[in-house]
């Protein structure tokens, strides 16, 4: 007598349940969710970043140190014609702790501001650089 051949299944239980297709929508549903949040949170924080961009940007090309309570540096400013600010520029030395630190005024007339302007500091300054611009209201 031959025996009734059923396909072989693994113990019930043992590998998880098979075939639950509204679990994996489910799944699905919540991943299109998480993406699209995703992707409105960084176009978010990319526009306010755009937005939040100063209407001045300055650098310091060059710096020279003339003594040890004097450094000088040429200040480039870029701007909005109209829009006046303030550089606020920092000098340390050589055991990196800052020996002057001082602002100076970008007046608000054309697009461009170039000067050379004398930084005084405490000891001998071995850097020049710019901390940053901000526009005046």
């Amino acid at each position: 007598m031959t025996q009734p051949t059923t396909a072989a299944q693994p113990p019930e239980g043992r590998y998880g349940r098979r075939g639950n297709n509204e679990s994996d929508r489910r799944l699905k549903v919540i991943g299109a969710v998480c993406g699209v949040l995703g992707l409105g949170l960084i176009a978010w924080l990319g526009g306010s970043y755009l937005l939040r961009e100063t209407k001045i940007n300055g650098s310091v090309p060059t710096f020279q140190v003339l003594s040890d309570s004097e450094v000088q540096l040429h200040l480039t400013v870029r701007k909005s014609d109209g829009q006046a600010g303030t550089c606020t520029v920092r000098s340390q030395g050589d055991d990196h702790g800052v020996v002057g630190v001082a602002d100076f005024p970008v007046p608000a007339t054309g697009s461009s501001y170039d000067a050379t302007v004398t930084l005084r500091t405490t000891a001998r300054g071995t850097t020049a650089e710019l901390l940053g611009c901000t526009p005046t209201k």
